[in-house]
């Protein structure tokens, strides 16, 4: 193995344990007072209600985990969003589970809460995965209410989904086992299935406190919204849980019973391992990004027998299109090359950008998909469209707006795995958030932006430099270097891969040995949805 390739190897398994320090931070929630506090109650935490729930020993994958990272500070900040969601397995059938962390702020809910509800909700309705609520939450945080409470995407469009799935006949439970006040209280009511835990559960839109100041009633919670005035009163809740094992097993039996769905029938052969050792990746990924790579060599690592039967090979090389299979699904693989290669003219390419030839064929590949029924897969390390006024006389506008048009009409599913740079317009036409991929996730090398930090940087300084001149300032070079350096630091903060999982612009930062997982298990997901529309690209400028 050459120099270069342990250097990349040292550096990207550093980023790999960043990212593994940072998920046991994410994973105490509101730390370990609150865990201690939150179990007195007899109560198991989130991540522990989910862990019994989920089949054992099987994969799951967790949605939103940075969700929040950094954000509310001022608030005492809302680690995961103050809500667990993972995608696994109970009694052997893929659902997606949503937990009140209730250590952190009591459960309550930060825009960035809802925004994570809705995304889970979101999975569950593309794919028609059974949703199991675990609620523990004292609901709306009110010194946010502005922010979380009166839009579209808020709090009450969660209610809203509620109605939406229970029409298209997808399988809501809800446990409370906890608090669950005010308008929080619908979640589960609108569920199909509701249970309560005796004792510790609540549900009013109401609490003791508000009764007494709005009609002067005095009444103390248990008897106005506990396990038994809604299991013997109000009729309100179903089922009556001991505790939360037993509303777990409930949850676990009710899932037991759900028959069997229609298919998309997407192809799956058995499964393969790479050929090639996955764990090359670490040393192939460049430490810097402006150097160069092969993409086929990352592709080897991740699909069954490092096998890709690559389509117009020898034309549009700046980005590779080819048919394979992930943990046995068949797949069409459109990735960003990035290494620096020569068209049928034998002029040069850049790697990582995407000229008209490219676009043309990725073009065509998708259509192909479409037409076969074979899930998409997008590798991105992308730094945009080619300019300049070759590329521009040459209709790059237009072939661009092709590939967006076919990513953007695709019926088949869609998968997003940002690898390395996803900047401006190539992160939409390589299906950045904004093109509905099933799932998209970013490895700990990702960077998303609306253009490279460097040429970024650049032009922010000229903005700035300019207006403190206007103010009449003098900009000496050494001013002009500090400023520089300033921009630079906050460029490169907005543009990390946890930035952007924070808000939810992807659904997790992750392992990239874990990206097999990611893909098979969301086409799992994806194959119980069948497709209900065909593929159509509109108007298009040939």
């Amino acid at each position: 193995m050459d120099i270069n390739f342990n250097k990349n190897e040292d550096f990207n398994k550093l980023q790999l344990s960043e990212l593994k320090k940072k998920l046991l931070k994410v994973y105490k929630g509101g730390g370990d007072k609150a865990i201690e506090k939150h179990k007195l109650k007899g109560k198991l935490t989130a991540r522990e209600r989910i862990e019994n729930l989920l089949d054992k020993n099987s994969d799951t994958l967790e949605i939103g985990a940075f969700a929040g990272e950094d954000m509310y500070k001022e608030h005492g900040g809302c680690p995961s969003g103050g809500v667990v969601v993972k995608i696994g397995y109970i009694k052997g059938k893929q659902c997606i589970v949503v937990a009140n962390d209730a250590t952190v702020k009591a459960g309550a809910w930060f825009p960035i809460t809802g925004k994570k509800n809705l995304r889970a909700q979101e999975i569950a309705i593309e794919n028609k995965l059974p949703i199991i609520y675990l609620v523990d939450s004292a609901g709306v945080y009110l010194p946010m209410q502005d922010e979380i409470f009166p839009d579209k995407e808020h709090f009450g469009r969660i209610f809203r989904n509620n109605a939406i799935m229970s029409s298209m006949g997808i399988t809501q439970i809800a446990a409370v086992m906890g608090s669950c006040v005010a308008g929080g209280a619908y979640l589960p009511i609108m569920s199909d299935e509701a249970m309560i835990v005796d004792k510790t559960g609540s549900i009013f839109l109401a609490g003791s406190y508000l009764v007494k100041a709005a009609i002067g009633e005095s009444i103390d919670n248990e008897t106005l919204g506990g396990a038994t005035t809604h299991c013997e009163i109000s009729g309100v809740t179903d089922y009556k849980a001991k505790d939360d094992y037993d509303a777990l097993n409930k949850i676990k039996n009710i899932v037991d019973k759900i028959g069997d769905f229609d298919k998309a029938g997407f192809n799956r052969a058995i499964a393969k391992n790479p050929i090639e050792n996955p764990e090359g990746i670490f040393g192939i990924l460049p430490s810097s990004r402006s150097e160069q790579y092969d993409m086929h060599e990352i592709i080897k690592r991740i699909v069954d027998n490092s096998e890709i039967e690559e389509y117009k090979e020898d034309y549009g090389k700046t980005i590779i299109c080819g048919y394979a299979r992930i943990d046995g699904w068949a797949v069409g693989i459109v990735a960003n090359q990035r290494k620096v290669v020569k068209n049928a003219k034998k002029e040069m390419q850049f790697g990582g950008v995407i000229y008209s030839d490219s676009a043309d064929k990725a073009t065509r590949f998708i259509a192909n998909c479409n037409q076969k029924k074979i899930p998409l897969v997008f590798l991105q390390d992308v730094t945009g469209f080619m300019v300049g006024s070759k590329s521009e006389h040459g209709g790059i506008i237009k072939d661009g707006a092709k590939m967006v048009n076919a990513v953007s009409n695709s019926v088949v599913p869609k998968f997003t795995i940002i690898i390395g740079n996803s900047y401006g317009a190539g992160n939409y036409a390589m299906c950045g958030k904004a093109y509905d991929p099933r799932l998209i996730v970013a490895w700990p090398s990702a960077r998303l932006a609306v253009m490279g930090g460097e040429q970024a940087a650049k032009v922010l300084l000229q903005i700035e430099t300019a207006s403190l001149k206007k103010k009449g300032e003098k900009i000496t070079s050494e001013k002009e270097q500090e400023i520089l350096e300033s921009i630079q630091q906050r460029y490169d903060e907005q543009t990390s891969p946890y930035y952007a999982a924070a808000r939810i612009w992807t659904d997790a930062v992750i392992n990239p040995l874990d990206t097999r997982k990611w893909i098979s298990m969301g086409i799992e997901a994806a194959n119980q949805a069948p497709i209900e529309k065909q593929f159509n690209l509109g108007v298009i400028q040939v």
